[in-house]
């Protein structure tokens, strides 16, 4: 394992309206031109802030995901983005796909509070999985390609259904995540919980936080294609004409948090699956995209992300060799410390130095 270290902080500067939201951060993005993509488990919008010095981004700006694409639910329900990755001039976001069941509230009753967590709910903005086009650091719902003005990009989600999308769908009849849907297990407490996307060419990407089965974390890999104006459908491209494949790695009994595709490898963020505090981290999984589907893997643990008493959970993980000159990862965490907490709309975010990638690139 690698002894990198926690390098600087940045500071993460947000307009007012999302003020609360700063402590639900559950997905991050850097991409070119130093622009800082986020979204919570909260809201239905996507976030962009600018870097304006090496230890701060500012210049909050807000897109709609309602204005860009056709959502199931009215925008008040929360679309819960879990992951965001970038591909040929496409943003791409994936919700949690998961339920989840109502937790205690310390202005209730015992009675009314056990009641609260018998109640098992899911909203069906939770189930998009979708791409956006992005030029020039705007998000679009139509067009123009920028390298060929005669291809038009469009905003699309994988088609929706009664249980959710295609892929669950696809998925109820799976021998390992079927009872998991059927069930209607929630998320925390061991169910189906997509907690991070990642894409290389065709090939899309996509961490389960859970179910973590006897210890093994699950990964999804799919492929998309247009099925109508704004509709994709899934491929063929699993054993027995399965249209997803399965990847199982162990990571210390610990489930998917987060992921960041790094040339054909893949890095990993990696926590509990309960909702508890526990062990945080990084794997690099080397030559991921040529990966068999169902083969027991084994990613190279390469550091320890520190976390607090019930606060500071890492949630979100991106590259940030971009702005450090080195190789790095920012991380964004969901429930921060009262201390990462400036101002009335500012959150700190830790970048680690990982000395170990460039042996790991050059292996």
């Amino acid at each position: 394992m690698s002894n990198s270290y926690l390098s600087h902080q940045v500071v993460l500067q947000f307009a007012n309206i999302f003020q609360e939201h700063r402590k639900d951060l559950s997905a991050l993005l850097l991409t070119s031109q130093k622009y800082l993509w986020l979204g919570s488990d909260e809201t239905s919008t996507i976030e962009r802030l600018s870097l304006i010095d090496t230890d701060k981004f500012t210049e909050h700006q807000q897109f709609r995901v309602s204005e860009l694409i056709d959502l199931p639910a009215p925008e008040s329900e929360e679309l819960d983005i879990e992951g965001l990755a970038y591909a040929d001039y496409y943003l791409w976001f994936v919700g949690s796909h998961s339920y989840k069941r109502k937790k205690p509230k310390v202005d209730k009753t015992d009675i009314k509070n056990i009641q609260r967590l018998a109640t098992v709910v899911t909203e069906p903005n939770r189930y998009i999985l979708g791409r956006i086009p992005l030029v020039d650091g705007q998000l679009f719902q139509h067009c123009s390609h920028p390298q060929n003005p005669d291809l038009q990009l469009n905003a699309a989600k994988l088609e929706v259904t009664n249980e959710g999308n295609l892929l669950m769908s696809a998925l109820v009849d799976d021998p390992h995540l079927g009872y998991c849907v059927k069930a209607a297990i929630p998320g925390k407490d061991n169910g189906f919980d997509i907690e991070g996307i990642a894409i290389h060419k065709n090939q899309i990407f996509l961490g389960l936080r859970g179910p973590v089965l006897r210890g093994w974390a699950v990964m999804l890999e799919i492929e998309l294609e247009d099925s109508n104006l704004g509709v994709m459908a899934l491929q063929q491209i699993g054993e027995g004409n399965q249209k997803y494949k399965k990847h199982f790695l162990w990571l210390n009994g610990l489930g998917i948090r987060d992921l960041f595709m790094d040339g054909e490898n893949l890095l990993i963020l990696a926590g509990p699956t309960m909702d508890l505090d526990g062990p945080v981290q990084v794997y690099h999984w080397k030559n991921a995209v040529n990966s068999l589907e169902n083969v027991l893997n084994y990613p190279d643990l390469l550091q320890n992300i520190p976390y607090g008493h019930r606060e500071d959970h890492a949630e979100g993980m991106t590259l940030f060799h971009d702005v450090s000159g080195t190789p790095a990862l920012l991380i964004v965490y969901d429930s921060p410390s009262a201390t990462r907490l400036v101002g009335d709309s500012s959150v700190v975010a830790d970048v680690f130095t990982l000395g170990i990638m460039n042996e790991v690139n050059n292996s």
